[in-house]
Parts: C-alpha cells; structure tokens; sequence
C-alpha cells in the first residue's frame, strides 16, 4: 500500500530549467558549440579571403570589390534572415527567389514607377507580404505540408513574375532610386545596403533571442504539439513566421532594384537554396528547434565569397553550384552526428 506524502514532500518546489542541474548542464554544451561552431565559419572566411588575396590579390582586396561583396551578401542575407525564422520553426520556404523575382517586377512596371521612391518600396513590400500571406494560411490553416505549398507558391510567382514582363526587362527611371546604388551614397564608405543588412540582422537577432516571439518560434521548431499543450498558438505563429519571411523578400526586392536598377523575371534565381544552404551551415538546425541569426549572417558571408572568388577566377557556374550543394551535404552530416553525440 502506497504511504502519504508527508508535508515536507508536499511542499516541495517543482524542479525548473534554472534550478535543475541537468538544466545547466544541458545549456552550457549548447553554447559552447554555438560559440565553437562560429568561430569554425569565421576560420573558414579567413581561409577564403586568404585564398582570395593570394590566387587574385589586386582584384579581390580592392575595395571596390570588397564593397561589392558585402552588397550582394545584403540582398541573400535579408532573405536569409526571414529564412533562418522558417527552419527555426520546423518549416521550410522554397518560393523566397520567386518572391523576390514577382516583387521587383511588380514594382517597376511604368504604373508602380509613377508612384516615386514610395510607390516602389511600398508594392514590393506589400507583394511580398501578400505572398507570405498565402504561403502561411496554406501551411497553418490549409494543413498543406510546406515543402508542397512553397513549391507551388515558387512556380506560381514565377509565372506571374514572367506573364508581367513578357520576358523583357522592366528600367528604372526614378532617380531617387537609382541614386542608392551609386558611390556618392555610401556613408563613411559603407554602401546603404549593407546598412540595410545590419539593420535587419539586428531586429532579427533580437526578435529571435529577446523575446516571446522567438522564443515560441523555437518551442514550435522542437515540439509543436508540446507548444500547442502550452498555450501557444502554433497556427497564428506559423502564419506570422511565413509573414516575415515574405517581408523579408520584399525588402530584398527593393534592394535587387537598387542595386541592378532593374526588375526581372529571373531576380532571385536559387535565392532558396543560397538562403537555406547559408542557414544550415551556420547551425540553424533543418529539423527545427534550434536557430542562430549569427551564423546564418556568417554562412551568406561565405557563400558569397565563394562566388566571388570563383568569378574572379573565371570558373563555371557549375563548378559553383556543385561547391554549395558539397556544402550543403557537409553541414547536414554534420549537424547529424552533433545530435546524435549529444543523445548519447
């Protein structure tokens, strides 16, 4: 027969994450391989800039080319942004490049570009969201498994961002536009874009560590139902999480039309794979519940140096494509065999 508790055993507190051992134990692992694991990218940009100081060192530590560097990592790196909150999730958005491709020429059609600076900004950003919008009712409240969702979302973008232009680029003609591209713009040599990344990175690093939003966002990614059991939302915080990532798009648009002075059908081509590839080399885990906007910013660093280097070298396009997707399958094994160290 079962004794009673006595009083003591009654009023006992309940064991908490700060004040269980295994609590501590379980964080401090987590961190030193977070803080391992950017310092690994930061070694492997110094490699990269070291290789690309020695095979062309007149051209790749130019400055012009380092400022170019940093503006083409500021267009995949906002998109990344919004991509790292997805697979934090437990998600996955392939229509990022499609949206960024849909946004830019639905804002430099002749009719959009009557409307000036704001009218550009203001239609990238708004089809962005709108098209986040679609991908999260599908995925919250359609129950459509994001992979097929997104994929329908990437070749329906896609068609209406070609059926717009009919194949042709769409010139800028507003000047107050086009005049953020050009060098009498950087500030203290900074290009605007660039300031535009950081910008986003640090609402990003912030929403995702500083508050409640992030911190449901990972609770989603681990367990959802144990999200749902604790009172979040998990539908409502998916759909947000699509939002964000069509604002992110949007943004990213504006910045493809800053920067190219042009709206394309083919803007954004792959973005989904260099978005994703930079989040998970970074050590945003691809099954969810774990997410860092650090090195998602450190993973587009360097991707985009590899571009870089590669083109100043005059290799193939292939070669490239077959480096990120080496890339890729590395960083998977690799999160893998973390895991299943850290179970054991």
């Amino acid at each position: 027969m079962t004794q009673p508790a006595s009083p003591a055993q009654q009023d006992a507190p309940i064991p908490t994450a700060k004040s269980a051992p295994a609590g501590e134990g379980w964080r401090r692992p987590l961190g030193l391989r977070a803080d391992v694991r950017n310092l690994s990218l930061l070694g492997v940009l110094a490699v990269l800039i070291a290789v690309g100081g020695i095979t062309k060192p007149d051209e790749f530590l130019a400055t012009s080319n380092l400022q170019l560097v940093l503006t083409q990592a500021s267009i995949i790196g906002v998109v990344t942004v919004g991509m790292t909150f997805v697979i934090t999730s437990g998600g996955i958005d392939l229509s990022v490049g499609a949206i960024v491709a849909l946004a830019s020429v639905w804002a430099t059609t002749v009719a959009t570009q009557e409307y000036g600076f704001a009218g550009i900004l203001f239609t990238a950003v708004i089809v962005g969201l709108g098209c986040g919008l679609v991908n999260g009712l599908l995925i919250a409240y359609g129950g459509m498994v994001p992979f097929i969702a997104t994929l329908a979302m990437l070749a329906s973008a896609r068609g209406l961002a070609l059926q717009i232009t009919d194949g042709k680029t769409q010139m800028v003609t507003v000047n107050s536009v086009l005049d953020l591209g050009i060098r009498d713009a950087y500030i203290l040599g900074i290009p605007p874009l660039v300031l535009v990344f950081a910008a986003v990175t640090v609402i990003g690093w912030l929403l995702l560590n500083r508050t409640t939003f992030g911190r449901r966002t990972v609770a989603v990614g681990g367990n959802a139902e144990a999200a749902r059991l604790a009172g979040i939302d998990v539908r409502r915080q998916r759909l947000y999480l699509y939002l964000l990532s069509g604002l992110c798009c949007g943004i990213a648009a504006f910045m493809l039309i800053v920067l190219a002075g042009s709206g394309q059908n083919t803007n954004g081509n792959l973005y989904e794979l260099d978005a994703i590839a930079a989040a998970i080399i970074g050590g945003t885990l691809l099954s969810g519940g774990r997410g860092t906007i650090a090195g998602s910013v450190l993973g587009v660093l360097v991707f985009t140096t590899i571009t870089n280097i590669f083109a100043l070298n005059n290799l193939e396009s292939a070669v490239q494509q077959i480096a990120k997707g080496a890339i890729i399958v590395a960083a998977v094994l690799v999160q893998h065999r973390t895991l299943r160290g850290g179970d054991a």
